[in-house]
């Protein structure tokens, strides 16, 4: 992975994960899977797409997903999000239906978080890239230490982030955030198996908005807006 391009700012803060060797035998495995015909999402261009679209210093709220989408056209690098055009995902549906209560708003009709990223929404995923349909195919091999050091990152360096852990896998993967520092909202996972136990309802978006004022920080307009 020594071709790399990074936002400036995440690179300064992961560069040293690069060099390290799980990293290396990560990218040896990825070129193996490539080699062998396998179908790898998202495109290579887009593994890193969510530190580019949101850099180092803007990031205001972290969003923390498992793995990418595995279906075709969906993955693009953005956690929850797919590409215009595709089909809005059953968790993101329950993001948007969340929304609304909260917040008021109309639910979009496509799922391009874009918008939310540039805002300073970091949509990371733990795990950075999935072979074409099995989900979880690359669990294990390195990813979920390099985005530890993400977020550990933040958490050190930066202050008054607020961090949405859904379900028990993000819940673990942000348990050292300190919560002096940072606002962590913890609620059930959007998934149509969990939602209705606590993801709505949980009014993190609004609570998130108040924090984030609260520490002068601009709020995040939760509007996605129309594709044309």
């Amino acid at each position: 992975m020594s071709d790399i391009k990074l936002e400036p700012g995440w690179l300064a803060q992961l560069k040293a994960e690069f060099e390290q060797p799980y990293m290396q035998e990560l990218g040896a495995f990825l070129r193996r899977e490539k080699a062998a015909g396998k179908i790898i999402y998202p495109a290579g261009s887009n593994i890193f797409a969510a530190f580019d679209a949101t850099p180092f210093e803007a990031v205001k709220l972290v969003i923390i997903g498992q793995d990418p989408y595995h279906g075709p056209g969906q993955a693009h690098g953005l956690s929850f999000s797919v590409p215009p055009g595709v089909a809005i995902p059953p968790s993101l549906r329950n993001i948007y239906q969340e929304l609304n209560r909260d917040l008021g708003l109309s639910i979009p009709a496509h799922g391009h978080l874009l918008p939310w990223a540039r805002q300073g929404v970091l949509l990371l995923n733990a795990v950075l890239t999935v072979e074409q349909a099995r989900a979880g195919a690359h669990q294990g091999r390195g990813w979920e230490r390099f985005t530890d050091a993400a977020i550990a990152a933040l958490e050190k360096k930066r202050e008054n982030i607020v961090f949405l852990l859904w379900g028990s896998y993000a819940q673990k993967k942000g348990a050292f955030i300190d919560r002096r520092r940072h606002l962590v909202l913890q609620s059930p996972h959007p998934s149509p198996l969990s939602a209705h136990r606590g993801f709505i309802g949980n009014g993190h978006f609004s609570k998130a908005n108040e924090y984030l004022v609260n520490c002068g920080k601009t709020p995040i307009d939760w509007r996605v807006g129309e594709i044309s």
